[in-house]
């Protein structure tokens, strides 16, 4: 059962949302669509935890690599102000970053995942560690690219948020990634759920992740971890010998810190921390509406994140082809990348999934917004299949209502 509203021309995303929710399991979801402005589709339905537990109105999910959208937006904020330049180097606004032949890796070879700096393996003994800004910006300063910045691309899977989220920092005073989250995103637009670092007080609104192998017990987890890194080194061989390039260990290296299944993804310690590539906490409609003022050109309801001309420079593609960590073309803009979505196309979108199913994104053609948050089921580091099926519904309800005089 459904509860929320929905706007009439959009009745297809909410029979759509209603078919990816469990059927014989525990888990939910929420869904919000803006078109033109207007908030069309609010939805959620499901269970927040496995003792069944209704989905609520203000329920907060884990969105994964969705947080990489919104840390993202943040920075391009502060380029807006002049305050950050996309082909200054990072170590202009973050001096320690000049260790290890970085003096000259830019803000935009951070951004379209060009920096390589993808490998958490190599920075970090234990995932715990990740819990802890100083350090790991610190690790993150002193660490050595695996390839030249600027001749390939790696997709940043986790040290990506610390990267951008240190560059804002540093020419925002240092203030706290969470607090310039809200300051600069959530209360400016009033959004009731954006966090990436949950306030003590909105603890009790979190969804519980109900990931196979990625909560229950320490050993299950660590027996996920180990089956992965088998299935990777099987997968290295295979592709050997039929000629591809393309080396899953790079993947391995990105995705998974030494120790990470130790990390308890429900407890309020790992929720309350800040690790911008990985674990905000957001309600649906809070990430639409965000993207429905990037869908608008940068403002909506008289308020405005960004003009016109810094948002069309940060979602200009930057590359193109398969990269190091990713074995498919994501077409990546600074920060975002292209919108895949279930019979509809999309070209000019731009936003990011998340492992675990979430998802979010803006199309300016259509000035469409869409946005999909779940804990339930795992997917690919870019989501799954229920995110393409709801972009994909929106999309053609969009396009319906476009041609209806």
């Amino acid at each position: 059962m459904l509860h929320g509203n929905t706007h009439p021309d959009f009745a297809d995303v909410a029979r759509t949302l209603r078919r990816i929710l469990p059927k014989k399991s525990p888990g939910g979801a929420a869904a919000c669509v803006y078109h033109r402005g207007e908030k069309v589709v609010d939805i959620w339905g499901g269970t927040l935890d496995a003792s069944g537990t209704p989905w609520q109105a203000d329920t907060l999910s884990i969105s994964f690599s969705t947080t990489k959208g919104v840390a993202s937006t943040l920075l391009h904020i502060y380029a807006d102000r002049g305050l950050i330049d996309y082909d200054t180097p990072v170590a202009e606004y973050w001096p320690e970053f000049a260790a290890a032949g970085k003096e000259r890796v830019t803000v935009r070879q951070v951004m379209c995942h060009e920096a390589g700096l993808y490998a958490i393996a190599d920075m970090v003994e234990h995932g715990r560690e990740m819990l802890d800004w100083d350090h790991i910006t610190a690790r993150i300063a002193a660490a050595e690219p695996r390839h030249a910045p600027g001749t390939a691309h790696g997709y940043h899977a986790l040290t990506y948020g610390w990267l951008v989220g240190e560059i804002v920092r540093r020419v925002a005073g240092n203030k706290p990634f969470s607090e310039l989250i809200e300051s600069e995103i959530a209360r400016p637009l009033g959004l009731d759920g954006l966090y990436c670092g949950v306030p003590a007080d909105q603890q009790h609104r979190c969804a519980i992740l109900l990931a196979r192998g990625m909560e229950g017990p320490i050993e299950a987890r660590r027996g996920n971890t180990q089956r992965i890194l088998e299935g990777a080194e099987r997968w290295q061989r295979r592709l050997a010998k039929m000629g591809f390039r393309y080396d899953p260990s790079e993947s391995i290296a990105a995705l998974m810190a030494p120790g990470m299944e130790d990390l308890d993804f429900n407890s309020e310690e790992f929720r309350a921390a800040s690790i911008p590539a990985a674990n905000g906490m957001f309600t649906a409609r809070s990430l639409a509406r965000m993207y429905a003022c990037l869908a608008q050109g940068g403002e909506i309801d008289g308020v405005r994140l960004l003009s016109y001309e810094t948002l069309r420079r940060a979602t200009e593609q930057q590359n193109r082809g398969a990269g190091r960590v990713i074995p498919i073309s994501m077409k990546w803009r600074m920060g975002y990348h292209r919108v895949f979505a279930v019979r509809a196309k999309v070209p000019g979108g731009f936003g990011h999934f998340g492992f675990g199913g979430s998802g979010a994104w803006a199309d300016p053609q259509r000035q469409l917004a869409v946005a999909l948050t779940v804990n339930s089921g795992v997917g690919t580091p870019f989501g799954d299949a229920r995110i393409a099926r709801i972009g994909g519904a929106a999309v053609r309800c969009a396009d319906r209502r476009y041609r209806t005089p």
